[in-house]
């Protein structure tokens, strides 16, 4: 009896069970084809693609509402900002945006670079004495030099004049290289009131006071180039002199000519004499009233000067011619080679000197620099056409670049040109070649060729 009845209470858990089986796989069922329904698939698949369709049904709902935002973004910014990458189009007075200009000195103040220093040398010494991994000479009679050069912080007036910025440092850059020379190119406007001529003063008494171990600062114009690779300057012969530029001593001293040396190159030791004639040379450089007041006075004095806001040349000429006793004996001017030497007597000889001379000499014969004075590549205007300077600009620095190309057997077409052509096939001895300027190797030692 208890048999029977265990056995049927059985039977009724089995039944109950198959029942609530059945009403769960049927809801299972309806889930399903309610889900397909909503994903408009109309169709039934395999478990995994239903798996699948639900999975990426979902995941889709959860993007789709900022993928169409960005969607839309993208195609309004295409829409409204179409010139964006056109560098053509593009306005660089965007990006030329000053401060609020710097509080004005008073004009009755005596202008000076910064602190009186009178101890310089003293300093240095002690410097030198204390830091001996950085000497002031870095072989016998081998000075350790640093060229500064520089242009404005804002892009050019012109399209092409970063361009032929860009050169000229390239070039400056390649001599600096083969002579051992650093190199140090400013944007920097470090002080306001000395804009244009100006502007390299304060740059030089702060590279001065913050570089002890140069024992020269070389400066040099952003529109100079160096057309003699191969010239080392004869630093032996300013063993005793702080100053060296391009000059003659008669044009300066008695007839005061306003252009009788010029400050687009020179060099200068690193010393207290150094430090004092900047200190000299610049209480006419602030603009405005002074610089023109000054001016005035420079053109009354000096010969041949037309009337204009004083420049540093002409000051130093001034100064120079005034005050001889003071500054000439420590001062040289030198006419020997070419330190600066004019593009407008220079750059149609170029084909004549490959054929007659060769590098080494510095002088008129292969000049150490050519400077495109007046040209003005950055502004807007120049003293001269624009397309003889631009020419001239190319012919100059393919002259130069061209004893670097030699170097690994190429040259350019022509003076003319930007292209190139070999010069020798390769071989599997380069380190056997030896190039016509000899500086190919590390052991390089510039050609030392007499200027007398």
């Amino acid at each position: 009896m208890l048999d029977r009845f265990l056995g049927s209470r059985r039977v009724r858990q089995i039944q109950r069970a198959f029942r609530h089986g059945k009403i769960t796989i049927l809801c299972l069922v309806m889930t399903v084809v309610v889900l397909r329904g909503t994903i408009g698939a109309g169709k039934f698949g395999t478990p995994e693609q239903d798996f699948i369709e639900i999975r990426d049904h979902l995941y889709s709902r959860k993007r789709s509402e900022p993928h169409r935002v960005l969607e839309e973004a993208q195609t309004t910014e295409t829409k409204s900002d179409s010139s964006s990458n056109s560098y053509v189009t593009f306005d660089l007075a965007k990006l030329a945006v000053d401060e609020e200009e710097d509080e004005k000195r008073d004009p009755n103040t005596p202008y000076n670079l910064g602190p009186k220093i009178s101890d310089w040398n003293e300093q240095r010494a002690n410097w030198l004495k204390e830091n001996p991994n950085f000497p002031n000479f870095i072989g016998p009679n081998k000075p350790r030099v640093l060229l500064v050069t520089g242009s404005s912080p804002k892009p050019c007036e012109n399209p092409v004049g970063d361009h032929y910025l860009l050169r000229a440092i390239k070039n400056k850059i390649d001599y600096c290289r083969l002579h051992g020379i650093e190199v140090f190119y400013n944007f920097a406007l470090f002080d306001a009131e000395m804009a244009g001529f100006w502007a390299k003063l304060p740059l030089i008494r702060k590279l001065l006071l913050s570089h002890p171990e140069i024992e020269f600062l070389w400066w040099m114009d952003s529109d100079a180039m160096f057309t003699d690779m191969a010239f080392e300057v004869p630093w032996e012969r300013y063993k005793d002199h702080n100053f060296v530029m391009h000059g003659w001593d008669e044009m300066v001293y008695n007839q005061k000519n306003w252009i009788g040396l010029n400050t687009g190159s020179f060099l200068l030791r690193n010393c207290q004499w150094t430090l004092d004639i900047l200190d000299a040379w610049a209480p006419m450089g602030p603009k405005g009233k002074i610089r023109d007041e000054a001016g005035k006075v420079l053109t009354r004095e000096l010969k041949g000067r037309p009337a204009f806001e004083a420049d540093d040349q002409s000051a130093m000429v001034y100064i120079l011619a005034t005050q001889r006793e003071k500054w000439g004996d420590k001062v040289y001017l030198e006419s020997a080679y070419y330190l600066h030497g004019y593009w407008g007597i220079l750059v149609d000889k170029y084909e004549d000197m490959i054929e007659n001379y060769h590098p080494g000499l510095g002088d008129h014969r292969w000049p150490l620099v050519t400077h495109f004075v007046g040209c003005k590549p950055c502004g807007k205007f120049g003293d001269y056409p624009v397309e003889r300077c631009l020419r001239q600009m190319d012919r100059a620095f393919n002259f130069g670049d061209n004893q670097i190309l030699q170097i690994y057997g190429f040259t350019h077409k022509s003076l003319a040109s930007r292209k190139v052509k070999r010069t020798r096939n390769e071989t599997d001895n380069p380190l056997e070649v030896k190039d016509e300027l000899g500086l190919l190797h590390p052991s390089f030692k510039a050609v030392k060729v007499s200027t007398t």
